[in-house]
């Protein structure tokens, strides 16, 4: 595609798309295409001037091919981020503001004063209603405080203050609306379905296809640990359902042949069959915009303090011009304190701030649920990590197998592959990619699968027992033994991996090494969370205690847990918030989603589990585990944000009451000085943190 480039310096391009006019869509396309690109490190799109902004590493060359290639037919982009991205809502807004500004200034230059007057005048009684409404219910609050400035500023025939103060408020009123619907499509985004292979019931086998091939009417199966991908009607098998992203329920249920589950809801136990009923994102979208729309979840406790905060100051305004009326008996004096109020600030800042850094989050890969958590991310003392997947590198990789029965290795590695294949555990997609890269193929050899959290895997196959997982698994739960001509192989087996082993009719009959490497930068993130205040950093693993130690050692944390179970991580952190601590839990398996469900904020690696995703709060990207360090500096610059948010509300007020009390100014630019401050506390907290 043809563009030009307005301005570029290292690192960084501006570019002007050789288009007439770039619509919503088109520029959602060209942003999430740009994203996509591996040397991008940050790309924006305005589709008003249809202007690119592109931040990059590596070779200026490889940006500009890129542009040249795109192409708004061939670029490939989920359709779901096309019809939620929120570019369309945020251009609504913008206009409505921009009508709302020109349309004041319209009619004080060009509409006569009577008419101004009686519009006016017809615009209060909105505010003297709703006030008189609030106070028959027998609640003292802003919208009482707000009737009052209004009604008294009619009475005494200062209309251009009583414009004023409706002229701001109103514009307050559509922010506000503005923050909480973005919040709540940002959040029913980040909560979206995004499957991109299920599995199909094909006669008695299932085929591992793209969701895209499903139709109304298949059959799917979901394994434990998954994510339900359609709406539809158990058919077969019987699981425990967590649908609280959904419904809200805060205990699984448990779904029969015969019921009903939704898309997007996880198997946490157990497995289902189920007859396609409903395709599409759209419809669980819209179910989950509905639900947050009722949900104090985006609310952090500074957000709900400044709330109540600004309710609870109201009783003393009407006191404070009480007062003064009466030890001044001026009532211009008296109206300026009704004129300067703190609730409008605290109410309007406080979630602009909070959507900032969550959208500021956004940008680095980071995806928030809600305020509350960046609360507990900057507030938290205690980190724990999980090991595999998490410290160590996302994608381990299959360095042997080592046999200890007369099939081969390659025979063995098929077996493992076909068990593995059905559960998202980084270990077990080693072992899968594993078979791929040599060529091993397969059809569905065993019965039922039973996937035991944090153990392993039970089956059969051709009526014989076969079980693989950890060591504890195999040897101790499940009682299996090594033929003793082969003790010798056993004994020696290196130490430098992680191992999986796999056992036929209570034998071993393979040991699998997976390659499981540390993270170039975890040393480096563990000191500079250190560096960030936090107290204590645990690493809780299922490997054995010689594993843990050496990479505990290496990496620098403060204590480790080896061959720890999924209730014992849960249970840790349990005791650690007994103890007064917050906790941040990072982990990315089945295994770490108790512990992500008990910690004051868990956080899920994106390319986990899925289950550990839809119960993380939030999610960082594979890629870069540094991210959990920018969410730590980004939450701790949104809690002194919003306390430097506190201090400017109250000073600036409190010094323009003072003011208007002594005479020096009158209701009308005290009331002005008041609106003004607050419109550029708000913009200041929609500039980014870091």
């Amino acid at each position: 595609m043809k563009f030009y480039i307005k301005h570029e310096a290292k690192g960084y391009l501006r570019v002007h798309m050789a288009q007439a006019s770039m619509t919503s869509r088109e520029a959602d396309i060209l942003q999430y295409h740009l994203q996509e690109q591996p040397n991008v490190v940050q790309a924006k799109v305005y589709e008003r001037t249809a202007d690119a902004r592109v931040t990059y590493v590596g070779d200026r060359t490889d940006i500009v091919d890129v542009l040249k290639r795109f192409s708004y037919e061939r670029a490939d982009v989920p359709e779901v981020f096309l019809d939620n991205s929120g570019r369309g809502l945020d251009r609504s807004y913008k206009e409505r503001l921009i009508q709302k500004i020109l349309l004041r200034a319209g009619s004080r230059l060009f509409v006569p004063h009577p008419v101004r007057a009686f519009f006016i005048g017809a615009r209060s009684l909105k505010y003297i209603y709703t006030g008189i409404r609030t106070l028959l219910k027998g609640r003292l609050e802003v919208e009482v405080l707000d009737a009052t400035a209004i009604g008294v500023s009619v009475c005494r025939g200062d209309l251009k203050t009583a414009s004023s103060i409706m002229f701001l408020l109103g514009i307050g009123e559509l922010l506000e609306e503005w923050t909480h619907k973005r919040s709540v499509e940002d959040l029913a985004r980040s909560m979206s379905l995004q499957v991109e292979k299920v599995w199909l019931k094909n006669g008695g086998e299932e085929v591992l296809v793209p969701a895209r091939e499903i139709s109304v009417g298949d059959e799917v199966v979901v394994h434990m640990g998954n994510v339900v991908p359609f709406d539809g009607v158990v058919t077969a098998g019987g699981a425990m359902i967590d649908q609280a992203s959904f419904t809200g329920e805060a205990q699984p249920v448990k779904k029969d042949p015969g019921g009903y589950v939704y898309a997007g809801t996880v198997v946490e136990e157990g497995e289902l069959t189920i007859q396609v009923k409903e395709m599409g994102d759209s419809t669980r979208y819209e179910k989950i915009v509905a639900m947050i729309e009722e949900s104090e979840k985006l609310k952090s406790a500074l957000e709900s303090k400044a709330e109540h905060l600004a309710d609870r100051l109201v009783p003393y305004t009407f006191l404070g011009t009480g007062l003064v009326w009466l030890l001044t008996r001026n009532a211009t004096n008296a109206v300026t304190v009704l004129m300067v109020d703190f609730s409008c600030a605290l109410k309007l800042a406080m979630p602009i701030a909070v959507l900032s850094a969550i959208r500021e989050a956004g940008l680095s890969h980071i995806t928030v649920k809600g305020g509350k958590y960046l609360e507990a991310v900057a507030e938290a003392s205690t980190v724990v990590f999980d090991k595999t997947g998490t410290l160590t590198k996302a994608n381990p990789t299959l360095k042997s197998v080592i046999p200890f029965c007369q099939e081969g290795p390659d025979e063995l590695l098929r077996i493992a592959a076909c068990l593995e294949e059905h559960f998202p555990h980084s270990m077990a997609k080693a072992v899968v990619r594993g078979a791929m890269e040599r060529g091993l193929e397969h059809e569905e050899m065993h019965s039922k699968v039973d996937y035991i959290v944090a153990h392993g895997i039970s089956s059969s196959i051709d009526g014989k027992k076969v079980v693989i997982g950890s060591h504890h698994f195999v040897f101790e739960d499940e009682g299996c033994v090594v033929d003793p001509a082969y003790q010798e192989t056993f004994d020696s087996l290196p130490t430098e991996y992680p191992h999986l082993y796999l056992a036929i009719e209570r034998k071993l009959a393979a040991v699998i090494c997976i390659e499981d490497p540390l993270r170039e930068e975890a040393e480096a993130v563990i000191s500079s969370l250190r560096k960030t205040g936090i107290e204590k950093i645990v690493m809780m693993t299922g490997d054995s205690e010689r594993t843990a130690q050496a990479v505990a050692r290496q990496i620098g944390v403060d204590s480790y847990h080896s061959e720890v179970l999924p209730e014992d991580k849960a249970r840790f952190i349990e005791e650690e918030r007994k103890a007064n601590r917050k906790v941040i839990m990072i982990g990315d398996g089945i295994n770490d989603s108790p512990a992500l469900s008990a910690a004051d904020a868990g956080i899920a690696i994106s390319d986990g589990a899925e289950i550990a995703r839809e119960i993380a709060d939030i999610t960082i990207s594979a890629d870069d585990l540094y991210e959990v360090v920018t969410l730590r500096l980004l939450s701790m610059s949104l809690m002194e944000r919003i306390r430097k948010n506190y201090r400017a509300i109250v000073g600036i007020n409190t010094a323009l009451i003072l003011l208007g009390v002594g005479g020096v100014l009158q209701p009308a630019p005290a009331a002005l000085i008041h609106n003004m401050s607050t419109l550029a506390i708000a913009l200041e907290s929609m500039r980014d943190l870091l």
